[in-house]
């Protein structure tokens, strides 16, 4: 029930030690203020991470070959090895059944692209359908390279939005014909790409195309895979472990590289990665609100002794009250008003501060692994909680050693 008188005792109490009040309010202010911020700074880390991986599908595994390191079946170390349609073909017949996505490049890091008066050097790739799906790509206009682009060696090319900006400037790239290196490209598309304008100064071509044109035989550079979906991350993980040490030794074995030797053949797998940086966030965010609730817990206790010293002052006044017939509830009650009253409001400010300087300076901190610092609706109601836990908990103490007191004892202190 609402007591104007209660509120009328607490206001006149702070108002005759504003010091001493604002200063304890500051300690719960900053405290509630650091632990926003490190929380918000938490999931500007998360938002970084998971943008970083945004770039790619989720849980693609790249094949990369390399140089041998050890001697294998009279063979010498120092091979390059050469991957080749039969490699990638051999691959998905043994783990289709696993796979959600499959493709395989041929890239060229930089070729010569023209169009009317317009020149520049970009990369160019030959790929296979679902490698659009793997690199997450948008298509803006037209289509990305197909099936019936393969099987007819069709000369296509769908280009990054760099490529058609520096050559088309704001004209209609579709239909229109591009060289490459010499060779006449239709352009059947446009796409962005998540990972920004490095990834979009590209073109893709069909394999096929590009391994006729440009002398590469059945030569593939990479193979890139997608597991299928899993309802658990931790069944996912062990399926792409196991998928990726099958296919290393299916590699290994077809090109005559030592079981033990991982230098000639290079897996990334992004679900190990993905499982390494969250579990990193996770760590830091952990030990984010354990740096934080010590700060709250540090402003509690200046908040606590502060009441202990305003019982110690209203100790007489306490005193005539319990002579009077208040009982210890209403004693305790009147303590734990103030604690709280002084804990919450030093609190939602502290609280409302982090999240303006959030909503304001955030978007403009933005680096690669940090992104969009915030804090979200549950994360603000916690903190709410902690308020309110955290003005009891000040002024519960100081508030039973007030009702304990004995008014003859209370009556005699001077």
């Amino acid at each position: 029930m609402f007591n104007i008188e209660r509120w009328q005792e607490i206001f006149e109490a702070i108002s005759k030690n504003r010091l001493r009040t604002f200063l304890t309010g500051i300690s719960v202010a900053s405290g509630i203020f650091i632990l926003v911020i490190l929380l918000g700074a938490g999931k500007g880390l998360q938002n970084g991470i998971e943008k970083q991986f945004e770039r790619d599908a989720a849980g693609i595994i790249e094949v990369w070959s390399g140089t041998t390191t050890k001697e294998y079946k009279g063979l010498n170390p120092g091979r390059q090895i050469q991957y080749r349609d039969a490699d990638y073909n051999q691959s998905v017949q043994k783990f289709d059944d696993k796979l959600d996505m499959r493709a395989s490049t041929y890239n060229f890091w930089g070729g010569a692209f023209s169009y009317g008066k317009e020149s520049g050097s970009y990369q160019y790739r030959g790929v296979t359908p679902d490698y659009g799906g793997i690199e997450n790509l948008v298509i803006v206009q037209g289509r990305y390279v197909n099936s019936s682009d393969l099987a007819n060696n069709e000369k296509v090319a769908c280009i990054g939005m760099k490529v058609k900006t520096d050559l088309f400037k704001d004209k209609d790239a579709l239909g229109k014909e591009i060289i490459i290196n010499g060779i006449n490209f239709k352009v059947v598309g446009v796409f962005t790409d998540p990972g920004g304008e490095r990834e979009e100064a590209r073109a893709y071509l069909p394999l096929t195309t590009v391994q006729r044109a440009f002398g590469g035989g059945d030569k593939i550079s990479n193979l890139f895979f997608t597991m299928k979906k899993t309802n658990d991350y931790d069944e996912a993980l062990a399926q792409s472990k196991k998928f990726t040490q099958d296919l290393k030794d299916l590699l290994k074995s077809r090109n005559m590289v030592a079981p033990e030797d991982d230098g000639g053949v290079g897996v990334y797998n992004s679900v190990e990665d993905a499982k390494q940086f969250y579990d990193l966030n996770l760590y830091i965010r952990l030990f984010f609100w354990w740096v934080g609730i010590c700060t709250i817990i540090a402003g509690v206790v200046g908040v606590s002794n502060i009441m202990l010293i305003i019982v110690k002052e209203r100790t007489k006044e306490i005193g005539i009250r319990k002579a009077l017939g208040a009982s210890p509830f209403s004693i305790i009650s009147m303590i734990l008003h103030e604690s709280i009253f002084i804990t919450t409001i030093a609190g939602f400010v502290g609280l409302l501060a982090s999240l303006l300087l959030l909503e304001f300076v955030g978007p403009m901190v933005q680096s690669e692994y940090f992104q969009h610092p915030e804090v979200d609706f549950s994360v603000a109601l916690t903190t709410l909680a902690l308020l309110v836990f955290a003005g009891a908990l000040a002024g519960f103490f100081p508030a039973y050693r007030a009702a304990k007191i004995k008014p003859i004892v209370a009556l005699r202190d001077e």
